[in-house]
Parts: C-alpha cells; structure tokens; sequence
C-alpha cells in the first residue's frame, strides 16, 4: 500500500496550492512513484483541465493524465448529494483512488473547494472523503482577514470535527498569518493539538497573496493589446482611472492594477509613463473599460513606447470591471514557473520537512469504514474469481442477485432448477440475464446424479445411510450443491433464502466437514456501522455454546475479521464487566476468555465486558482504563444466540446499518447460510464473502 495524505482546508482560498505543491516535492525526494489525486475537480466548461490537476502533473512531469486524476466534477457531486446518493460517490471515490495506489509508492490526495454549493461545507465534504479513504489529513487553514480568535476557534473545531470522526490529523498548517501574530498563533495551536500532530506557521507572502494579471483576463471577455509576455506580472493593488491625469498619479500604488475607459489617453500615457520614472510605483498592468480601443496615433505611440506592462481592452463598463477584478482570487498555474519556486522556497523555509516525512513514514492505520470493507470485498472477489453454486434458482431475490454479479463479471455461477422456468421468471421480472453464460444443472435430471448418489452413499453408509436413500437426496438441492463443491464442480455455496438454516447447513456437516482442530461450526456478521466495520458473532447457528465452544467461536471470529482486513480486538460480551459481576453465564464468559489466552495465540481479548464498554471509549475509560481492548473492540463475541441474533438486528434495524452475512466459520469448503427475510444486496455481498472465503482455504 502507498504512502498517501489528504490536504484539506477549512475554506477555499487557503492556500492550500502552496502545500500541495511543497508536498510533491517533498515524496519525489523519496520516489519518483509519486501520483496525485483529487476527488472532486470544480473546472468551469470553458476549462479544458482543472488548474490544480494540470499545474501539479505538468510542473511535476508525473506520470499521469488529468482523467486519472480526479473522480468527479463538483456540480455532479452536488447533485448526487442532494438525491441521498452518498454511497455511490464514494464508491466511485475509493475505486478511482485505488487504481492510483496501485501504480505509485506516494499519492498526494488534494481536497476539494466546496465553498458551500449546495449546503455542504468544505469541512463535511472532505471529512467524508477523507475517512472513507483512510489516509491522514494535513488541515491547511488561512489567517488573513480574520481575528486572532476567531482563526484560532475556526481550527479548533476543525481539528475537533476530523477527530471526533476518527480521521488521523498528520498537521496542521496555518497559513496567510501576519507577521507579528504568528508566535500568538503558533502557541494556541499548541494549547489543543497534540505534540505529535506537526504544527507549521506560513506568513502571508504578498507576492504569493497577489493575482496576477493573467487571472485577471481569463476571468473577463479581454483581447491583450500589448505585452502578452507580461501577464505574470503580480496586482498589488487596483484602481480606477477616471480623474484628472495630475490628480490619478498621487494614487498609484506599488505593483498597481490601471483601469480606465479606453478612450483615456491622457490616463494610459501617463500611466505608462509614471512605470518609467524613479519617481513613481511599478504598474502591474493597464486594464481599458467599455471595449474601447485608442485611436492610430495613441497606439503608435503606445507601441514605441518601451514597457513592461501588459495593456488589456475588455468589454464592460468601468464600474462593474472593476467590481469583477475585485472578486478574482489569486491561483498558482502551471505557467506561472515564478509563483511556483515562490511557493516551494516559502514551503521548504517554514514548513518542517523532516518532521512531515517521518510522521508521514511512520504512520499506520487500522481503521477501515464500511464503504472501503465492501469495495475489498469487491476488488477480492474479483481477483481471484471462484465458482458459486445458488442452489435457490427460482427465488426472485436470488435471480436479481445473479444478474448483478453476471453485470459486473465479478465470480462464475451455477443456479439449481429448471431453465426453462428459470428464464420464465427472469423475464417476467425484465431481469437482463444471460443464462448461456451462466451455467443452470436441475437436481431432478441431472448427467452428475449417479457419481453424486455413490459419493454421498460412500460417505455416509458408516451412518446407516443407504443407497436409495442417497439417490434420493442427490436431487435435494442443498445436498446436490454441497456434492458439487466436494466434486471441484464449485468453490463455495450460498443458500437459505428459501431453506432453513438446518437445511443448508446439514449436508456440509455430514459431508464437507469440519476443519481439523474445529469441533463447533460458527457464524459471524459483518456489521457496516457508520463509521467502522464490526464482526459479530455467533448470531446464527449455536443456541448455547458451553465455555470451550464459546472460545473456538472467538479464535475462529477473530481469523475471520484478520482475512478481511479487519484488526481483531476481541470483546467477550457479558451482563458486567472485569470481575464486577458473579454468576453461571458471567463464569462461562470468563472461563472462554481464559482459554483463549491459554493458546497464546497473540490474540488482543478482554472479557467479560459490557457492550457499551466494548465499543464507546469514553465507557471504557471508567469501566475498564487500563484494557488494550476496551473501547476499540472489533470482534463482539455474544454469550448465546438470543442475545447475538436479538442485539444484531436490533443494530441493524435502529441504525441502518448494513448487515453482511451470517458467515459460516469451521467448514473444510464454504457453505453460507442466508435469512429467509434476505435483501438482493444481502445475497450479493455473501456471495463475495463465499467467494473470498474459497480463495482462503
């Protein structure tokens, strides 16, 4: 995985250009991998690239292009937000961000400029990035125009916000702070922030804090007359040139923006002349209102005139020009190689390098938030494609499940029934499936039943089982899926939409197995809460696990969170916590939680514990302050199936959380079990576990 950080502001206009930039630089010291990305792009249609992306890939010569750098423009995201859409944009975020990661050793991920369209702030819509991608944030706050005070509460809640949300804070940057002010600044940033959070003061740079004369004209319908060569000149100031000549000079202003009529001559002559003499400030440029050019004559003297400022005709009354260059922004672009090295060299002059790196090198994160634990699941399944038997081809549910995964050629599948009637209903449900690529074996005629029938016989015939009997079950269709996957005709099986738990599960018990050193089958659910990922368990398959059970159903839970990604820090749940309560189910609980640590295993475990102690840190930190566990737990062991299976749904139904699974833990090949009261998407996503599952074993 690459080394990657977010830069994120607290409002546009930060400056935060001159960070992204210092940044670059700073990864290409240690690799030449170095990519950039930024989510949301806000170009106009008139722009043929994003400025930040075009600046950063052609100053840099990264290799990459502009399409691979970002995922959206800000009018779509707006819109998708406003539709409740929230999940499909950071899908699509994560997806284009991990087709980055792939290729590079570092990724700089610039946030984006919101500025509150459409309701959603800077802040919000960056911490929902941010988050999702699970990469640490540098907040690049900018103290111009505000009070001291003021600047400084605007970063503490800043700072606040991204914590509370657990989303890692690498710095902070203060940027734009007058001179006399930083030390004030620097020490009430010190008064809240960590000493491990790096801290950086940036002056305001007037030449940095200036537009130059090219953002003027791109930002206005203009025609350059005369020194085009020039429009990187810096704007100091601006004014408007409608006096007298005698009377306009007392007002010229050092690196002064010149906006007059076009049919002022005395103005632009004077003007440029004021540029020539000792006695006067440098002009910047020289801006004629009303779409009016200068006679012949006046341009003929113009044109010998030997200068360095840019002279611009635009359209527009005085007035309202003037109102519109007021409103242009300073940027930093790709041709502007002057701003550029200022903002690296005013980088590298105030902002700790060393320290930035090493905090950068060193940090590691185990957070994972649901909508990356699904697109894993995804990219899982996908990159080692596996064979999955549904044996339930004729439920709805299971057909649309099918369809989607055919659309997005994620695993290869074989549905059990009829074809015929199969097809029958998909097209009375208008499903788009194609069932030649999908392979469909009915049990009750199928060419596999005899080697199936003796399979089964052979395997349980130590049972009493007899032949006949085996023959009839072969065109059972757990049992007839269960066979195949004990055949190598598929990897993994997924049923009980239709089926109990018991159907399902029996022929995997009496013919795949357990694997060896398990004794109990377990379950777990996958639990997408909205800010992290918990596995839960078990919550679908032993009523009332005695105490040896209850630590194999841990052991196992925890390989099951490590497989997918997820830290394992296990709770084992109970009515108290730590040796506060006494009684046959609290002792159960200790005594499995022992065992566990028996093994010496490397297992992070504590239990008995309370959920709330378990999940909520400041609980923690009253019921159990010194446990590693409490607080972070991500593996929740429940004592018995009521509590698991109540508590589970009760999460699921007053959350909103999305539920994956139950995951069967314990068999030789996966077998996975649906609830009869399943969703599509719950099939879709325990077809990927099976999948994944299958890639394991």
């Amino acid at each position: 995985m690459s080394k990657a950080i977010y830069v994120t502001t607290i409002e546009s206009n930060s400056g935060k250009s001159l960070v992204s930039l210092g940044l670059l630089r700073m990864m290409l010291t240690r690799s030449p991998k170095v990519g950039y990305f930024r989510p949301i792009i806000n170009k106009t249609k008139n722009d043929a690239f994003d400025n930040h992306t075009n600046t950063a890939i052609n100053f840099f010569n990264l290799d990459t292009t502009h399409d691979e750098c970002f995922a959206y423009h800000q009018y779509e995201v707006v819109e998708l937000l406003s539709e409740g859409k929230e999940d499909e944009i950071i899908h699509n975020i994560i997806k284009k961000y991990k087709e980055l990661e792939k290729k590079f050793d570092y990724v700089l991920v610039e946030g984006t400029d919101f500025s509150g369209e459409g309701g959603f702030t800077e802040v919000d819509v960056n911490l929902m990035i941010a988050k999702n991608l699970g990469i640490p944030v540098l907040i690049v706050g900018a103290g111009n125009g505000k009070k001291k005070k003021d600047f400084i509460n605007t970063m503490q809640i800043t700072y606040n916000s991204f914590m509370q949300k657990e989303v890692d804070v690498l710095g902070v940057i203060a940027n734009k702070i007058e001179a006399d002010e930083v030390e004030f600044i620097k020490n009430e940033l010190n008064s809240f922030i960590p000493k491990k959070v790096s801290i950086d003061i940036i002056p305001n740079i007037n030449l940095l804090a200036y537009p130059t004369v090219k953002e003027v004209v791109d930002s206005l319908e203009s025609k350059i007359l005369f020194g085009k060569q020039f429009i990187n000149n810096a704007i100091g100031s601006y004014s408007t040139g409608a006096m007298q000549l005698r009377n306009y000079l007392t007002r010229i202003q050092e690196n002064a923006l010149v906006i007059t009529p076009g049919d002022r001559a005395d103005i632009i002559l004077g003007a440029l002349q004021a540029n020539a003499s000792s006695n006067y400030p440098k002009i910047s440029g020289i801006i004629l209102t009303g779409g009016l050019i200068p006679e012949d004559s006046i341009l003929k003297l113009i044109e010998g005139v030997q200068s360095t400022i840019p002279i611009i005709s635009v359209n527009g009354g005085t007035f309202n020009i003037t109102n519109k260059i007021g409103a242009v922004k300073p940027k930093i672009y790709a041709t502007n190689k002057r701003k550029i090295l200022l903002a690296l060299d005013t980088f590298d002059n105030y902002v700790n390098i060393e320290r930035l790196t090493n905090i950068l090198s060193s940090f590691q994160s185990d957070r994972l938030t649901p909508s990356m634990f699904q697109y894993n699941l995804l990219q899982k399944a996908r990159a080692h494609r596996k064979h999955i038997v549904l044996p339930e081809g004729n439920d709805e549910r299971i057909l649309e499940a099918a369809t989607r995964l055919q659309l997005l050629n994620i695993v290869d599948l074989t549905l059990l029934g009829d074809k015929r009637e199969i097809q029958l209903k998909c097209d009375q449900l208008g499903l788009q499936i194609d069932l030649e690529k999908i392979k469909v074996l009915n049990p009750e005629e199928s060419i596999h039943n005899e080697t199936f029938s003796k399979t089964l016989f052979e395997a349980r015939k130590h049972k009493g089982m007899t032949e006949t009997t085996a023959n009839d079950l072969t065109r059972d269709v757990s049992y007839y899926g269960t066979l195949m996957i004990l055949n190598g005709l598929a990897d993994g099986m997924v049923s009980g939409a239709v089926h109990t738990t018991m159907h399902t599960i029996k022929p995997a018990l009496q013919i795949i197995k357990t694997k060896p050193g398990v004794s109990v089958v377990s379950s777990v659910f996958f639990m997408c809460l909205s800010d992290r990922v918990s596995v839960m368990g078990d919550c679908a398959v032993n009523p009332n696990p005695n105490a040896e059970q209850l630590a194999e159903i841990a052991i196992s839970s925890a390989q099951s969170a490590e497989a997918f990604g997820i830290n394992a820090k296990i709770a084992m749940l109970s009515y108290s916590s730590g040796s506060s309560g006494k009684g046959e189910e609290v002792e159960k609980v200790r005594k499995a939680t022992e065992i566990v640590k028996a093994k010496k295993l490397g297992l992070e475990i504590e239990g008995p514990i309370q959920y709330d102690a378990a999940v909520d840190m400041s609980v923690a930190k009253t019921k159990m302050p010194d446990s590693k566990v409490a607080g972070q737990a991500s593996v929740l062991i429940f004592p018995d199936l009521n509590t698991g299976n109540n508590t589970y749904k009760a999460i699921q139904r007053e959350t909103g959380a999305l539920a994956i699974g139950p995951m069967l833990q314990g068999l030789n090949k996966p077998v996975n079990d649906l609830s009869r009261g399943c969703t599509v998407d719950d099939i879709f996503n325990t077809v990927l576990l099976t999948a994944i599952q299958a890639e394991q074993e």
